[in-house]
């Protein structure tokens, strides 16, 4: 079968050897399976997957030779203890044969993202970089903060390391190029300027104060700055300014100045001096007691996009340069890469990614190692940014290692808790209500494990806290104990704090106990008597204890922070539920209305209630309503 996935249709298939000797790991067993697939493997460029037991990918690898590269897996006296592992615990292949080896490159990042494999190096921050977003699908073309798929027609600048330099850029960019960011429909409904207008920070369009031919050259200039052409930009605005003053339009002049202005703060906040590198990405490993950490550094047009550190899980007896290998394959599945790609060392594979880069970016991509120069000076910075990065990684490593020990003794955990889920609901007077859980772990919070829960069960009383905590913990153990009994999978919590007092508490244990399960720490957090405002917390305990902790220890302000996360979590999530059921109309619920249809009543009619008093000839000569649809929403609003 073929990989609906991948770029390429792949050949796929699945290979399995039945044990004897039962499930647990075992090292011959795990020779067996891959001498078993051995016998079918072809010398074929492809990637494998080394599955467990249960199903769960072990491993992803690529091969130029599939079978030469799985023999090895069978000489388990030249492998690592690590995979060594890994092979006493396989049962089953999954093998996909490709065209070639950049094929089977791309499909492994692919995979490795899907899955997640134990015995994988893993990029763990796998979320989407912003970008600016020029549009050119209008007259007026719109600049804007983008994430995700790069659906929309325009210019493209990026990737920004994160939002706050993204957004920085953006300020300075309005103040610079007076470009508009209201979405199309805001800019039709305007009758007037908008404050951004009144800041001197769009040149509003929206009500003629510009011709499209000005504010194409705004355009124009925005893109050639974009593009690193910064010093054009500066000459030409200096000389418009210059001739304004010369012909005593000072208010012209005035605007030019602030425009120059903010053309300096955006040359001036660059801190790294790039010039003449053009655009680039840097990369630089650095290595410590086996944690490693990678910086990486965006340059567009000579202009610095900021820089992010990225710490690879999965690491420990991989070598260096294949960490590397793999962190770039993985980063640029999503992410377009520069024309140039510069890293602090040689790999073993490096004309093989900068093909798969190439053929990714549709143009050359060169991967190098700088010598000399502007770029190896670029490069040394990066080390040092990456060396210091890792040096406060594991500074905080071992400030969060101790506070996990002492959360564990306050609590009575056997040892450090590996997962933290913390529970919180949000509700006004019983409306929009729902739960939400954040997780937490050793190295912060996994925002990815996040989630939130609409009540829903009509038992559940609107408003009923105890109730609402009792449907939500009930919900997510019963789902945790379907799929997966045996809790080997890290999905089961070892701590669970619950955001409110007794009452709370005893709701929660009651709907666990009912669900069978006995064994999950649970501690409730309460508002002190000055209801948290002097940081007096009372924790409830599931044997009736309740306590406080001294305001100034180190374990109650992590404490408070878990509490005030999934409260930041449950009231945003609340605010997004409110106002959507805000704009909802009962026309949604109409069968066969869509948006278009919706919109065309709603312009004929006036308000949504006026629809549904509307008599049946009244709907009939609406617009765009035929006779059919127009007896349909007559049933469904007079139906008895």
């Amino acid at each position: 079968m073929s990989d609906p996935n991948s770029p390429t249709r792949f050949n796929e298939d699945k290979a399995t050897y039945t044990l004897r000797g039962g499930d647990a790991p075992d090292l011959d067993a795990g020779i067996a399976v891959i001498r078993n697939v051995l016998a079918t493997l072809p010398i074929k460029p492809g990637v494998y997957r080394m599955h467990d037991v249960r199903g769960d990918v072990l491993y992803v690898g690529k091969a130029r030779a599939l079978r030469s590269r799985v023999t090895n897996y069978t000489q388990v006296d030249r492998l690592p203890k690590r995979l060594q592992r890994m092979v006493a615990q396989t049962r089953s292949m999954t093998i996909v044969t490709t065209n070639n080896e950049a094929e089977a490159l791309l499909l492994e990042a692919q995979l490795i993202k899907r899955y997640r494999p134990a015995y994988n190096v893993l990029l763990r921050d796998d979320k989407s970089f912003p970008f600016i977003l020029l549009r050119s699908d209008h007259d007026f073309p719109r600049i804007q903060k983008h994430r995700g798929a790069r659906r929309a027609k325009g210019n493209y600048y990026g990737p920004f390391a994160s939002a706050g330099s993204v957004n920085t850029t953006l300020n300075a960019l309005q103040k610079l190029f007076l470009l508009r960011s209201c979405t199309d429909a805001f800019m039709k409904r305007r009758d007037r300027p908008c404050l951004l207008y009144q800041i001197k920070r769009c040149s509003a369009p929206c009500v003629g104060r510009i011709s499209a031919e000005d504010y194409a050259e705004l355009v124009a200039d925005a893109k050639a700055f974009l593009a690193g052409k910064s010093t054009e930009v500066q000459a030409k605005l200096g000389k418009q300014m210059e001739a304004a003053a010369e012909a005593m339009d000072f208010e012209l002049a005035a605007i030019l100045r602030d425009r120059l202005r903010a053309l300096t703060f955006i040359q001036g906040s660059q801190a790294i001096n790039a010039e003449g590198v053009g655009d680039a990405d840097i990369f630089a490993l650095a290595n410590r007691d086996g944690v490693i950490g990678i910086q990486a550094f965006f340059i567009r047009g000579g202009q610095n996009w900021g820089h992010r550190s990225f710490f690879p899980a999965h690491t420990n007896d991989v070598p260096e340069e294949e960490v590397l290998s793999a962190f770039l394959t993985q980063f640029y599945e999503e992410v377009p890469p520069a024309r140039t790609v510069f890293v602090d060392r040689d790999l073993p594979e490096a004309a093989l990614l900068a093909e798969v880069m190439s053929n990714q970016a549709g143009r050359k991509v060169e991967l190098s190692v700088p010598q000399r120069g502007v770029r190896r000076r670029l490069l040394d910075q990066a080390k040092r940014n990456a060396e210091e990065a890792l040096e406060r990684r594991l500074a905080e490593s071992t400030t969060q290692a101790k506070l996990l020990r002492e959360v564990a003794e306050l609590f009575g955990l056997g040892e450090p808790p590996d997962r933290i889920e913390i529970y919180d609901n949000s509700h006004i007077q019983g409306t929009n209500a729902l739960g939400a859980m954040v997780v937490a772990g050793p190295e912060g919070f996994r925002k990815g494990q996040y989630r939130k829960f609409n009540i829903k069960r009509p038992e559940t009383i609107a408003g009923d806290d105890f109730g609402m905590m009792r449907e939500v913990l009930q919900r997510r153990f019963a789902r945790a104990r379907d799929e997966d009994p045996d809790r080997d999978a890290g999905d089961w919590p070892d701590l669970v704090l619950i955001d409110g007092g007794r009452g709370q508490l005893n709701a929660v244990k009651d709907a666990l106990e009912e669900l069978g399960i006995e064994d999950v720490c649970l501690v409730g957090i309460a508002k002190g008597p000055h209801h948290g405002r002097d940081g007096r917390e009372v924790f409830h305990l599931m044997d009736g204890r309740e306590f406080q902790l001294p305001v100034n220890a180190p374990v109650l302000f992590y404490l408070q922070r878990l509490r005030d996360e999934v409260h930041r979590f449950a009231i945003g999530a609340h605010r997004a539920k409110r106002a959507k059921a805000i704009g909802a109309s009962p026309l949604d619920d109409v069968p066969g209305i869509g948006p278009a249809r919706k919109k065309a009543l709603l312009m004929h009619f006036g308000t949504a209630r006026a629809v549904r008093n509307a008599s049946l000839e009244d709907l009939q000569r609406a617009p765009g309503v035929s006779t059919a649809m127009a007896q349909g929403i007559y049933d469904f609003f007079h139906a008895r």
